[in-house]
């Protein structure tokens, strides 16, 4: 995905989102003040003579901040005065207006599902329409997503990004037209023991399969020799439960692959394949000498992360600006931090977030469980270890004009002028 600075067009998510916060009208800041008080930040002061660049970088800083901040709290986020803001943003950008359209939404395989929508619908609410039209069961909504994706020419797929749930797919497309992507709806969860609980539904046990079997078509899991001629008969016999039976076994199912990139482990500029799914980031790093080199890094030794925008670089293609992902890892007893130059930086840290959420409902669950079994002092302890583990993983270190929180709420504008700011 092609991104250029905070200066020019912007398709980024959260590029966009910081510049439309920097016109937040203070109508919607009052509103969110009267429902949420003091959860909502202070809005970062204006400037009202002529800015110097480091008080405009300073200015950028701030907006960046308060947009994370602000970000941070899913009740705002989900509120009827955040959505309502970002909708009318999004239409107002691109001059769209509410009216009826149609909208593809793809499966794994290449099909789709035509569904008949507003423009203005957000991607929360196509996403259960869809889901109503494939008789998906309505408790199982919450784990599927839409995203959009790329095909590539080579037969590679790409996925861009985890659509927000208030952002707008209608008008996001219309700003992606030369990327070619689609809007398609895979399964949104990265620990594949979660696969048993939607076995019992005809829908989702479908998308299960369907996207199961790209997945290997494409070469996104490695099966051994013996497990893909067991998969193919099971194919064949179009056996489904006993084929995502089978498959929950095989290396890198449920992971989320991403474009190959450019990282700073065990050195400089090396390539990497990147999985990303089962509490892992798995890397096939390929180093200068050619040889290559499979590292895990385990989530649960990962500290925390942040995202920065880039200019371009000779690490970064020396075209566009990118992105790059940095994660202070445990490595043998010593913190560092671990570099990826990728423009899948939001996905893969969607990816990381909902692998620790997951981890935290696991130990919530866990300690549910135990709490009726254990003593009043050991029961205290448990729930002082859990928030522990909380706070730790949701630490994340500040960097100058950076923001650096990752957030999973991300949408795609562009057309953003600098005076906005």
């Amino acid at each position: 995905m092609g991104l250029r600075s905070a200066y020019g067009e912007v398709k980024d998510c959260f590029q966009a989102n910081l510049l439309y916060f920097a016109v937040f009208s203070n109508v919607y800041i009052g509103k969110l003040r009267q429902l949420f008080g003091s959860a909502v930040p202070a809005f970062p002061p204006k400037f009202y003579l002529a800015m110097t660049k480091s008080m405009a970088d300073e200015r950028r800083s701030q907006l960046e901040q308060y947009l994370q901040n602000v970000t941070l709290d899913s009740n705002i986020t989900n509120s009827d005065v955040f959505i309502g803001f970002f909708r009318k943003l999004q239409q107002d950008t691109f001059k769209i207006q509410t009216q009826r359209a149609f909208l593809d939404v793809y499966l794994a395989d290449g099909s789709n599902i035509r569904l008949d929508i507003q423009t203005s619908d957000t991607a929360e609410r196509i996403l259960e329409v869809a889901s109503c039209k494939m008789r998906l069961s309505r408790e199982l909504i919450k784990y599927f997503s839409l995203f959009f994706f790329q095909d590539h020419d080579d037969g590679v797929l790409s996925v861009v990004k985890k659509v927000a749930d208030f952002e707008l797919p209608y008008v996001s497309l219309q700003s992606m037209k030369e990327l070619h992507c689609k809007l398609g709806i895979r399964k949104w969860y990265m620990d594949p023991s979660l696969d048993t609980l939607l076995m019992d539904c005809r829908a989702s046990l479908n998308l299960l399969y369907i996207q199961a079997v790209q997945e290997v078509k494409r070469n996104w899991v490695k099966p051994t020799e013996g497990q893909m001629q067991e998969l193919e008969f099971l194919q064949k016999n179009a056996n489904k439960a006993k084929f995502l039976e089978l498959i929950r076994e095989v290396q890198f199912y449920g992971y989320v692959r991403l474009d190959p990139c450019i990282c700073d482990y065990p050195e400089e500029g090396c390539s990497a394949d990147i999985y990303v799914g089962n509490n892992e980031i798995n890397c096939c790093i390929k180093l200068p000498t050619k040889q290559t080199k499979e590292v895990s890094f385990k989530i649960n030794r990962l500290k925390s992360w942040q995202v920065t925008f880039l200019v371009s670089t000779s690490l970064t293609d020396g075209e566009d600006d990118t992105l790059e992902l940095r994660f202070e890892y445990n490595d043998s007893g010593t913190w560092q931090w671990i570099i990826l130059y990728t423009k899948q930086a939001f996905l893969l840290s969607s990816c990381l977030k909902k692998m620790i959420s997951e981890q935290m409902m696991k130990a919530a669950k866990k300690g549910q469980e135990m709490e009726i079994k254990m003593p009043e002092s050991t029961k205290n302890s448990e729930k002082s270890s859990i928030q522990q583990k909380q706070v730790v993983h949701s630490s994340f270190i500040s960097r100058k004009r950076f923001w650096v929180r990752p957030n999973e709420e991300d949408c795609v504008f562009e057309k953003i002028r600098e005076e906005d700011l």
